[in-house]
C-alpha cells in the first residue's frame, strides 16, 4: 500500500474534504499539522516546490497537490491507481 501524507490544518474546509475523500477510499494517511508546527509548514513549502496552502498531499514522497487536484483526479479515474488502489 502506498505511504500517504497529508500536510493539514485543523479550521480549513480544504483539508477536511481531503481528508474525508481519502477516507472514502479506505486509505490510511499521516495526517501532519501545520498549524501546530510551523517547522512542519516549511517543510511542507519545500516539498511542494513553494506551495503554501493546506492540504498538500503526498503518496510514496511524490506530490499530488492539494484538494481541489486530488477531487480532479477521482472524477478522472485516475486518484485510486495513484493510491495504489488499482484500477
Amino acid at each position: 500500500m502506498a505511504e500517504i501524507e497529508i500536510y493539514t490544518s485543523p479550521f480549513c474546509g480544504f483539508c477536511h474534504a481531503a481528508k474525508r475523500l481519502l477516507d472514502k477510499k479506505g486509505v490510511p494517511y499521516t495526517e501532519i499539522d501545520v498549524m501546530m508546527s510551523p517547522s512542519k509548514r516549511k517543510e511542507m513549502t519545500e516539498r511542494s516546490g513553494g506551495q503554501r496552502t493546506v492540504p498538500q498531499i503526498f503518496v510514496d514522497g511524490e506530490h499530488l497537490g492539494d484538494c481541489q487536484d486530488i477531487m480532479a483526479m477521482d472524477m478522472d479515474d485516475e486518484l485510486g491507481p495513484r493510491l495504489g488502489l488499482g484500477v
